[in-house]
């Protein structure tokens, strides 16, 4: 700080056909023993043909049989969840300083800016303006966390995530990545947007680098500070943005594609042209 997908719904189930209910009841017999095994002498006696194919062809002759691995080959594999991060040349970061602490990632926390954004057109400015601050008058090695977030959810590359972030409150913020929301959520409204990006940043960060997604706290979980302010730190609290990690997670790799050149610059000047 300076002065410092959705829950899956509940489908319905599909309609099986007399075969598979066959099935699925000798399967379930069958789970049954294993997991809460009877004494051997209230075990059904077995015969020599339980499930006889002859069986099975009377039980079925008028309906559709669909082979077990066929009803699995159609269910559709989950949708991985992709964003674009702007470069550090795209924003106008200026190069980082030497030196800096490499450090291990275990956790991973958020932060505000303690400045009201206003217009989303100002968050590129914004970030040149908290490097310069951060660079020149806090003596830090460069802007102090390691991925920003806009209003309407841009997700901008800050500080490596080699090197541990800086603060000016009384914790040691080596071993957490750090997500910037630009933004007083103290007197600002946090969007949708917002928080989806954030929560794409948390994710490609569980995943990267091996971290617990129940690791996910606020800067005013270590320190004395009202950081990330209330309006963003309730949506931790009630669970909202650690649901959106593990959505994100269940739908199989998260992909958080760095984009540079012509591309970005292109980008960044829409974000600023109001855009």
């Amino acid at each position: 700080m300076i002065p410092d997908p959705p829950a899956r719904p509940f489908g319905r189930s599909p309609v099986l056909g007399r075969r598979q209910l066959l099935i699925s009841s000798l399967v379930g017999l069958a789970a049954t023993a294993a997991c809460s095994p009877r004494p051997a002498s209230v075990l059904p006696t077995p015969t020599a043909t339980a499930a006889s194919p002859s069986t099975l062809a009377a039980v079925t002759s008028s309906a559709e049989v669909i082979p077990l691995p066929t009803l699995i080959e159609q269910v559709p594999p989950p949708a991985a969840a992709t964003a674009n991060m702007l470069c550090r040349a795209a924003w106008g970061a200026r190069p980082p300083r030497p030196g800096g602490r490499p450090h291990e990632i275990t956790r991973m926390t958020l932060h505000h800016t303690a400045v009201v954004l206003g217009d989303n057109r100002y968050a590129p400015a914004r970030l040149r303006q908290h490097q310069r601050f951060h660079q020149d008058e806090r003596g830090w090695i460069d802007i102090a966390y390691h991925v920003g977030v806009d209003r309407d959810g841009n997700i901008y590359e800050l500080r490596t995530p080699e090197l541990a972030g800086d603060t000016a409150t009384d914790y040691d913020p080596a071993g957490h990545f750090l997500v910037l929301c630009e933004g007083d959520f103290d007197q600002e409204a946090v969007t949708d947007a917002q928080l989806g990006g954030a929560a794409m940043a948390f994710a490609w960060a569980a995943q990267t680098f091996h971290i617990a997604p129940g690791t996910l706290a606020g800067h005013r979980d270590f320190a004395s500070t009202s950081c990330p302010g209330k309006n963003l730190y309730d949506r931790i609290t009630d669970g909202d943005l650690a649901l959106r990690v593990d959505s994100l997670l269940a739908g199989g790799p998260v992909d958080l594609q760095k984009i540079c050149g012509p591309e970005a610059a292109e980008r960044v000047a829409q974000i600023e042209a109001g855009g």
